[in-house]
């Protein structure tokens, strides 16, 4: 009576032990493999804006000797004011062409900076930070602030995970400001062409920073004295203020997979054999016959028998070796496999005790 009543009371707790666990694991497992697989924002599309370092919503002013280049484009423009204040003695060096009229071309580009700060202004889901990025090291995301404004003193670190098209996105709605020296690295594949600056005032960048990304600023956008750049200054209804400043407005670099594959070395190039025909009227003058060939390998140790079963032919069979390159594929799934033994594991226990019970 006692091991029946044991067994009674065990079995059907145990089953649904079981099945309260599978659940949890099952969780676990969409929680664990959604977090994995996690991807990074999409880049905002700049669209005709994308070839130029400098726009501007009302003028471009220079003082200094600044120079401007990058794969991307050199291109300078503002739209609908379209003032350009430079001269000899403070010149802009570029790349690209300095659009000093109106011009259709600018416009178009005016129209895609808003299109691309709308898109920027709009990503979600955000990740609150503090409003001082100075000593953080960030992952891909769409990043915020409590106060709606930004700050740079010393060194943001921007982590790519391995990632060579990681994006990070920053949105404020109010003021961006640097201090004097403060720079931006990356690390881990990050790139200054997927770093994205929503900024919903003005931004200003101090004395010798070392900046990157595309900034969009809703007005005004300030270079102070050897600010430089990676990336754009973009401002959409203000002026953009220049003072010996180096801005380079490049495209990714795109990772490209080598694939190195062995090739059979050429065959040798037939030897040709001339014999000249034997003089009739002197012996001395006879060719001597040229030398036998050296036996090749196969010839020296003569034919090779037939395996006489399989898996003799498999081990005479040629071998081809393949040499690729790329990224080893990701290991780090094991605990996947963890859960399912863990899972078959409790099944087989619960069968065994179901059982047990029903015979008893």
């Amino acid at each position: 009576m006692f091991n029946k009543l044991t067994l009674k009371n065990i079995g059907s707790p145990s089953l649904k032990t079981y099945l309260a666990i599978l659940a949890l694991s099952a969780s676990l497992v969409y929680a664990f493999a959604s977090a994995d697989t996690a991807a990074s924002p999409a880049p905002v599309d700049l669209g005709s804006a994308s070839s130029f370092a400098v726009l501007a919503g009302s003028g471009i002013t220079n003082t200094g000797t600044t120079n401007i280049s990058g794969t991307a484009g050199g291109d300078m423009g503002s739209h609908p004011t379209q003032a350009f204040t430079e001269s000899e003695a403070n010149p802009v060096i570029t790349t690209g062409t300095k659009y000093k009229e109106a011009e259709e071309i600018v416009a178009v580009a005016k129209s895609a900076l808003e299109a691309a700060y709308l898109d920027a202004a709009g990503r979600s889901p955000e990740t609150t930070i503090a409003t001082e990025l100075g000593g953080a090291t960030l992952t891909p995301a769409v990043y915020s602030t409590a106060a709606g404004t930004m700050g740079l003193t010393g060194i943001l670190t921007l982590d790519g995970e391995g990632d060579p098209d990681a994006v990070f996105i920053f949105k404020m709605a109010s003021t961006l400001i640097t201090a004097s020296a403060s720079k931006i690295v990356f690390i881990n594949e990050a790139q200054a062409c997927n770093v994205f600056w929503q900024v919903g005032s003005s931004a200003t960048f101090a004395t010798n920073s070392i900046f990157a990304g595309h900034v969009l600023a809703l007005t005004s956008i300030t270079a102070n004295t050897g600010a430089t750049f990676e990336g754009q200054l973009l401002a959409r209804n203000g002026a953009v203020t220049l003072d010996s400043n180096t801005i380079v407005n490049d495209l990714c670099v795109e990772t490209v997979t080598e694939t190195a594959t062995s090739s059979p070395a050429p065959d040798p190039a037939p030897e040709t054999t001339t014999t000249s025909p034997t003089s009739t009227t002197s012996p001395e003058t006879a060719t001597a016959s040229p030398a036998p060939a050296p036996a090749t390998e196969a010839e020296a140790v003569g034919p090779v028998p037939a395996p006489k079963n399989t898996e003799e032919a498999k081990a005479l069979a040629p071998v081809t070796e393949t040499e690729t390159g790329g990224t080893l594929p990701r290991t780090d799934n094991s605990w996947i496999l963890t859960f399912i033994v863990g899972i078959a594991l409790l099944a087989l226990g619960s069968s065994y005790l179901v059982l047990r019970r029903r015979r008893i």
